[in-house]
C-alpha cells in the first residue's frame, strides 16, 4: 500500500480524536502534513483552527483560514461526527440538529470551502458515512438521516467532480474509539463487541489518497468482519 507524496497537505475535520486522530497519525507518518479542524487540540505540533462544525460558515471560513496559511490543500477527510441514540420523541430537537449539522452540513461546508485550492491541486476528498448511512436501526433518526446524507451527497459530488477533484466515500463500521464513551448504557457496545481498530479504517483513507489524478477509489466500506450493521 503506498502513502500520500511527502509534503502533500490533508485537512481532516474531527482530527484530534478517533478516526480523525489515527488520520492525523496516518498523514504525519507518511512524511504529509495534517491540518485540523476541532473543538480540542490536536497532537502537539499539527497546525490547527478550533472551529463548532456545527456553525456552516465558521467551518468554511475556519477551513479558508487554514488552507490559506499553509499555502493550500492536497486533500480533504471530513472525520468528524457525533451522535446522541434515542428515540425521536427523546432526543431534544437542538441535540437532534446538531449531530446533523457536524455530521452532515458541515461535511459540504469544508469541501464547499476546500473546493477552489483541491481545484488548483487537483486534490483528493474522502468524506466518511457509516454502515449506518446504508442501513437503518432504530433509535438512530439524526445519525441515520446525517450518514445516509453523505452518501448521496457524496456519489452526487463526486459526478460533479469527475475529471478535477478525486471523490471517495468511506463508510466504516464501528471503532474501538471514545464515539460510545458518552451514550446511555444501553447505547454502548457491549464488552464482546467487535470493533475496529481506528488506524485500520485510517489505512484505507491513505489508500485512497495515495491514488493518482484520474484514478479514484469512489467507495470503500471498512468494518469488523462481524460488523452487525453490515450488510
Amino acid at each position: 500500500m503506498s502513502a500520500p507524496a511527502t509534503g502533500r497537505t490533508v485537512l481532516v475535520t474531527g482530527g484530534s480524536s478517533g478516526l480523525g486522530a489515527a488520520v492525523v497519525a496516518a498523514v504525519a507518518a507518511a512524511g504529509g502534513r495534517p491540518l485540523v479542524l476541532d473543538r480540542q487540540a490536536p497532537a502537539d505540533g499539527v497546525p490547527w483552527v478550533e472551529c463548532d462544525l456545527a456553525d456552516g460558515r465558521g467551518a468554511e471560513r475556519a477551513t479558508r483560514e487554514l488552507a490559506e496559511r499553509v499555502g493550500g490543500l492536497d486533500a480533504v477527510v471530513t472525520a468528524a461526527g457525533i451522535d446522541v441514540p434515542g428515540r425521536l420523541a427523546d432526543v431534544p430537537g437542538e441535540t437532534w440538529d446538531r449531530i446533523v449539522a457536524v455530521d452532515l452540513l458541515a461535511t459540504a461546508a469544508v469541501i464547499r470551502a476546500a473546493l477552489p485550492f483541491l481545484t488548483a491541486s487537483r486534490g483528493t476528498v474522502v468524506t466518511v458515512a457509516s454502515t449506518l448511512g446504508v442501513k437503518a436501526v432504530s433509535d438512530a433518526t439524526a445519525y441515520c438521516a446525517a450518514k445516509f446524507g453523505v452518501v448521496g451527497f457524496t456519489r452526487a459530488l463526486a459526478a460533479e467532480l469527475a475529471g478535477t477533484v478525486g471523490v471517495t466515500l468511506l463508510i466504516p463500521g464501528g471503532m474501538r474509539t471514545a464515539f460510545f464513551d458518552e451514550r446511555d448504557p444501553q447505547y454502548r457496545p457491549g464488552a464482546d463487541a467487535i470493533l475496529n481498530d481506528p488506524a485500520d479504517t485510517a489505512a484505507a483513507i491513505m489508500f485512497a489518497l495515495s491514488q493518482p489524478a484520474g484514478c479514484a477509489i469512489r467507495e470503500l466500506v471498512v468494518c469488523a468482519d462481524q460488523e452487525t450493521s453490515y450488510p
